[in-house]
């Protein structure tokens, strides 16, 4: 729900200082990070969504492949999650996603002089891997809603969402350690590794949910955010190097490329979580507030130590089936007014900055580094 009326931060001591982005390095001067991040902004440009396209082309066959070796039930959900068919399964042309991560693999691959063509297994893997965690955090977290229609624990329950995923994380592996490329018994290790991540910062977040609103702290966010979101875009990279022959010093350096560009996404998400429109977002509005989320606008605003600040925390105690139908409202103007908001968007700012720098340091030049940074960028100009 996005606030209407006056400023809600005008006048407001707003203690929430986001850092400035650091200067982008001149391999790449054209690639600056913006300064202002979030559902305002427009979609991608035409070439991040040439990228995102052309990944979705190379890599979906190979999805559907994959999930098409699977029994029964469970394809048949799969399906439906992947928006291939609906829920009798009658074929549709849902929406799949915008398939972020099979792009960065793919164009980390050609960034390092390899062929993408070689890397669409790998591709497929953290695409698999991605849509395993999406399921059981829809069930976790109780979201109802995914890609504009219900997701797969509410429409065919908890159980079923959860096997549907386990299955999604073995195929993610099957992917790897069938596939012939000399690179792949590495990259099986990594992705291995990546979701052991994944599933320590998704604890790490439930646990946060646990504790009072005053109990939680930036730091620990950050941490959790990079464990969740910023551990698999740099696992996307690290695979699109290592299927390009790269060394582990530059497998190093786009992991953690990809883990900047990570937390930036997760930054946005979480603006999008509060104010983005839901007929982009298929959410509806201000879910995560609702849900009484400690995303990191939420988290930044209570440590603001402004009036608003405490009111949101006061606000945040109220369990949210016992709020008044007014309070919404009021939690979207007291994160904004406590600088929530300009704070997320400054550091997903100033993260985009740091994934410059460590592409300009990876690669041989700004011409090879070109593909990545502009899917980079769209992760802070998204919508949705």
């Amino acid at each position: 729900m996005t606030p209407t009326g006056p400023d809600p931060t005008a006048g407001a001591d707003v203690l929430v200082t986001p850092p400035a982005p650091p200067p982008v390095a001149t391999a790449a001067p054209e690639r600056a990070a913006p300064e202002r991040a979030g559902p305002e902004r427009a979609g991608p440009d035409p070439e991040a969504a040439a990228l995102l396209d052309g990944a979705r082309t190379r890599v979906d066959p190979e999805l559907r492949r994959c999930v098409g070796t699977l029994p029964g039930q469970l394809r048949r959900i799969a399906r439906y999650h992947f928006g291939w068919e609906d829920a009798e399964g009658t074929p549709t042309d849902g929406n799949a996603g915008k398939a972020v991560r099979p792009a960065l693999v793919l164009a980390a691959a050609r960034a390092l002089g390899g062929r993408p063509e070689d890397a669409v297994r790998a591709a497929a893997a953290v695409e698999l891997a991605h849509n395993f965690t999406l399921l059981h955090d829809d069930v976790m977290d109780r979201d109802a809603t995914r890609r504009h229609r219900p997701t797969v624990w509410a429409e065919f329950g908890d159980a079923d969402a959860i096997l549907t995923g386990d299955a999604l994380a073995a195929l993610a592996q099957r992917e790897l350690v069938e596939d012939a490329h000399p690179a792949a018994p590495r990259a099986a290790a990594r992705l291995a590794a990546c979701v052991i991540e994944l599933c320590a910062g998704q604890q790490s977040d439930t646990a946060m949910e646990r504790r009072a609103p005053d109990e939680v702290t930036l730091d620990e966010c950050l941490a959790t955010a990079e464990a969740k979101t910023g551990a698999l875009l740099g696992c996307a990279c690290a695979l699109g190097a290592l299927y390009a022959g790269a060394g582990e010093e530059q497998v190093a350096a786009l992991d953690a490329f990809g883990r900047q560009a990570g937390l930036a996404f997760q930054l946005i998400d979480d603006v999008i979580g509060i104010w983005g429109d839901p007929r982009h977002t298929g959410k509806p509005a201000g879910a995560d507030l609702l849900a009484r989320k400690k995303s990191l606008p939420v988290v930044a605003a209570l440590g603001s130590g402004t009036a608003a600040g405490a009111e949101l925390a006061a606000l945040y105690r109220v369990p949210a089936r016992s709020a008044d139908p007014g309070d919404l409202e009021r939690t979207v103007l007291a994160v904004e007014a406590a600088g929530g908001r300009d704070w997320a968007q400054h550091q997903a700012a100033d993260r985009m900055g740091r994934a410059v720098q460590l592409l300009a340091r990876a690669l041989p030049g700004p011409e090879a580094a070109g593909e990545l940074l502009s899917l980079a960028e769209f992760v802070t100009r998204r919508s949705a």
